[in-house]
Protein backbone atom coordinates (compact mmCIF):
# COMPACT_ATOMS: atom_id res chain seq x y z
CA UNK A 1 0.00 0.00 0.00
CA UNK A 2 1.04 3.55 -1.12
CA UNK A 3 1.61 5.99 1.23
CA UNK A 4 -0.45 8.87 0.33
CA UNK A 5 -0.05 11.58 3.58
CA UNK A 6 1.68 11.42 7.13
CA UNK A 7 0.65 14.20 9.49
CA UNK A 8 3.72 14.90 12.41
CA UNK A 9 2.34 16.79 14.88
CA UNK A 10 4.79 17.19 18.45
CA UNK A 11 2.94 17.82 22.03
CA UNK A 12 5.04 18.93 24.83
CA UNK A 13 4.69 20.20 28.45
CA UNK A 14 2.17 18.42 30.35
CA UNK A 15 0.32 16.81 27.57
CA UNK A 16 -3.46 17.22 28.42
CA UNK A 17 -3.10 19.37 31.08
CA UNK A 18 -1.18 22.59 29.92
CA UNK A 19 0.76 21.14 26.74
CA UNK A 20 1.15 22.71 23.26
CA UNK A 21 0.68 20.81 20.14
CA UNK A 22 2.51 22.06 16.82
CA UNK A 23 1.99 20.46 13.85
CA UNK A 24 5.13 19.98 11.56
CA UNK A 25 4.14 22.11 9.05
CA UNK A 26 3.25 25.35 11.22
CA UNK A 27 -0.57 25.05 10.66
CA UNK A 28 -1.89 23.67 13.98
CA UNK A 29 -0.74 25.02 17.32
CA UNK A 30 -2.83 25.32 19.90
CA UNK A 31 -2.55 24.82 23.87
CA UNK A 32 -4.35 21.82 25.63
CA UNK A 33 -5.85 22.20 29.11
CA UNK A 34 -8.24 19.50 30.69
CA UNK A 35 -12.08 20.26 30.11
CA UNK A 36 -13.86 22.51 33.09
CA UNK A 37 -16.09 19.18 33.16
CA UNK A 38 -12.78 17.43 34.56
CA UNK A 39 -12.03 19.91 37.32
CA UNK A 40 -9.78 21.80 34.53
CA UNK A 41 -9.31 25.14 33.29
CA UNK A 42 -11.01 24.52 29.84
CA UNK A 43 -8.93 27.49 29.10
CA UNK A 44 -7.95 25.45 25.73
CA UNK A 45 -8.64 22.63 23.67
CA UNK A 46 -8.54 18.50 24.77
CA UNK A 47 -7.83 15.37 22.99
CA UNK A 48 -11.34 14.24 22.83
CA UNK A 49 -11.93 17.56 20.89
CA UNK A 50 -9.10 17.14 18.77
CA UNK A 51 -10.52 13.72 17.81
CA UNK A 52 -14.10 14.88 17.41
CA UNK A 53 -12.70 17.30 14.68
CA UNK A 54 -10.52 14.61 12.70
CA UNK A 55 -13.13 12.38 13.04
CA UNK A 56 -16.21 14.51 11.72
CA UNK A 57 -14.12 16.35 8.96
CA UNK A 58 -12.88 12.41 7.42
CA UNK A 59 -16.74 11.48 7.79
CA UNK A 60 -17.72 13.78 5.72
CA UNK A 61 -14.91 13.54 3.12
CA UNK A 62 -16.22 9.49 3.30
CA UNK A 63 -20.10 10.73 2.74
CA UNK A 64 -19.58 12.41 -0.40
CA UNK A 65 -17.42 9.75 -1.32
CA UNK A 66 -20.11 7.40 -0.49
CA UNK A 67 -22.62 10.10 -2.56
CA UNK A 68 -20.52 9.90 -5.54
CA UNK A 69 -19.85 6.65 -6.02
CA UNK A 70 -24.02 5.97 -5.94
CA UNK A 71 -24.41 8.93 -8.07
CA UNK A 72 -26.27 10.32 -5.50
CA UNK A 73 -26.70 14.70 -5.41
CA UNK A 74 -25.83 16.20 -1.93
CA UNK A 75 -26.77 19.45 -1.43
CA UNK A 76 -25.49 20.13 1.84
CA UNK A 77 -23.46 18.23 3.86
CA UNK A 78 -22.60 18.91 8.01
CA UNK A 79 -22.15 17.14 11.05
CA UNK A 80 -21.52 16.85 15.22
CA UNK A 81 -19.29 14.36 16.70
CA UNK A 82 -19.42 13.60 20.04
CA UNK A 83 -16.87 11.73 21.82
CA UNK A 84 -17.44 10.80 25.46
CA UNK A 85 -14.16 10.31 27.93
CA UNK A 86 -15.70 7.76 30.64
CA UNK A 87 -14.25 6.36 33.80
CA UNK A 88 -15.51 2.79 35.00
CA UNK A 89 -15.34 0.98 37.99
CA UNK A 90 -11.54 -0.62 37.08
CA UNK A 91 -10.40 2.92 37.39
CA UNK A 92 -9.83 2.59 33.47
CA UNK A 93 -10.37 5.43 30.81
CA UNK A 94 -12.10 4.05 27.36
CA UNK A 95 -13.79 6.59 24.62
CA UNK A 96 -17.67 6.14 23.01
CA UNK A 97 -18.65 8.29 20.19
CA UNK A 98 -21.84 9.49 18.42
CA UNK A 99 -21.61 10.63 14.50
CA UNK A 100 -24.89 13.18 13.50
CA UNK A 101 -24.61 14.09 10.34
CA UNK A 102 -27.07 15.71 8.17
CA UNK A 103 -27.01 15.34 4.44
CA UNK A 104 -29.13 18.17 2.25
CA UNK A 105 -31.03 16.61 -1.30
CA UNK A 106 -32.14 13.65 -0.05
CA UNK A 107 -34.58 11.61 2.17
CA UNK A 108 -33.73 9.77 5.90
CA UNK A 109 -32.84 5.95 4.09
CA UNK A 110 -30.78 7.45 1.39
CA UNK A 111 -28.73 9.62 4.21
CA UNK A 112 -29.11 6.39 6.74
CA UNK A 113 -27.35 4.26 3.83
CA UNK A 114 -24.96 6.77 3.10
CA UNK A 115 -23.95 7.04 6.64
CA UNK A 116 -23.15 2.99 6.78
CA UNK A 117 -20.98 3.40 3.37
CA UNK A 118 -19.10 6.16 5.64
CA UNK A 119 -18.75 4.19 8.18
CA UNK A 120 -17.14 1.89 6.27
CA UNK A 121 -15.16 3.90 4.26
CA UNK A 122 -13.92 6.59 7.01
CA UNK A 123 -10.29 5.64 8.03
CA UNK A 124 -11.20 6.93 11.19
CA UNK A 125 -14.00 4.77 11.36
CA UNK A 126 -11.94 2.04 10.06
CA UNK A 127 -9.25 2.58 12.78
CA UNK A 128 -12.08 2.89 15.99
CA UNK A 129 -13.99 -0.20 14.59
CA UNK A 130 -14.30 -2.63 17.40
CA UNK A 131 -12.39 -0.66 19.72
CA UNK A 132 -15.05 1.69 20.87
CA UNK A 133 -18.56 1.97 20.51
CA UNK A 134 -19.84 4.21 17.92
CA UNK A 135 -23.64 5.27 17.09
CA UNK A 136 -24.47 7.06 13.87
CA UNK A 137 -27.53 9.41 13.59
CA UNK A 138 -27.98 10.37 10.21
CA UNK A 139 -30.57 12.69 9.56
CA UNK A 140 -32.08 15.06 6.63
CA UNK A 141 -31.88 18.69 6.32
CA UNK A 142 -34.96 20.81 6.24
Amino acid sequence: MAVSYTAVVDVDGEGRNGGRVRSSDGLLETGLAIPKELGGAGTATNPEQLLAAGWAACFLGALRRAAGDRGTRLTSTTITAEITLTHGDDDEFSLSAVLRPVLGGVDQATAEELARAAHRICPYSKATRDNIPVVIHAGVAA
